[in-house]
């Protein structure tokens, strides 16, 4: 589990088809201090396990299912990755639960400069990404947790506004119109999808979900 606040930038290396090296950039202490084999990492957003340190970064494996659904598999040599290692208990969750299962891909459509911010859109290649992204929700960019601004009704593109230091220290600096972002929406609307096409048969009729039982419970 993450919480899409990205911890240090690192190089991307492909070693072979599946197996990856990421050498950590200038914070690599934030990665690498507290990093043991079998930890999880987010690289881009994607969860991949420790499977051997180096001196200034790890190898990790991407299987076949992580390379199609994500970018790791198209990505060049020596492209910059977002990293985060793994939520501690205890540790202060500062954006929103990212679980490092991308559900697909889009790509920048455009980055306009405004005064204070950035603006980005973004365009959604994978039906399946879409259907999460609403209205000032959470969505995770390359690993990165960010509340959606503006949206279509499908989900097929949305805005984002993002302050200086965000789009500074994170790789959305490096990204040029049409570079593909892994994409992952928020965890909780797809557990509140999943127990909304539950038939009504099937739940007790005081736990039933319903417009009545969410705006009893606060969530309207």
């Amino acid at each position: 589990m993450f919480t899409g606040l990205i911890q240090a930038l690192g190089k991307l290396h492909h070693l072979s088809q599946d197996r990856l090296q990421i050498t950590c950039l200038e914070d690599r202490d934030a990665i690498l201090a507290d990093i043991a084999l079998g930890d999880s990492i987010a690289v881009d957003g994607v969860c991949l396990t420790v499977e051997a340190l180096r001196s200034h970064g790890f190898i990790a494996s991407a299987s076949p299912e992580t390379r199609d659904r994500s970018t790791l598999g198209q990505l060049p040599d020596n492209a910059i990755v977002n990293l985060e290692p793994s939520l501690r208990v205890g540790s202060k969750i500062g954006g929103h639960f990212v679980t490092g299962h991308v559900d697909g891909s889009g790509w920048l459509e455009a980055a306009e400069k405004t005064a204070n911010a950035w603006e980005l859109s973004f365009v959604v290649e994978t039906p399946v990404a879409a259907r999460y992204i609403v209205p000032k929700g959470s969505i995770a960019v390359n690993g990165i947790s960010l509340t959606v601004a503006e949206c279509n009704a499908a989900g097929s593109w949305f805005k984002v506004a993002i302050i200086p230091v965000t789009y500074d220290e994170t790789n959305l600096h490096a990204l040029r119109p049409r570079d593909r972002v892994n994409l992952e929406g928020d965890v909780l609307g797809k557990y509140v999808e999943k127990f909304a096409q539950l038939p009504a048969q099937s739940a007790q009729p005081e736990t039933a979900l319903s417009l009545g039982f969410l705006s009893e419970h606060g969530y309207l």
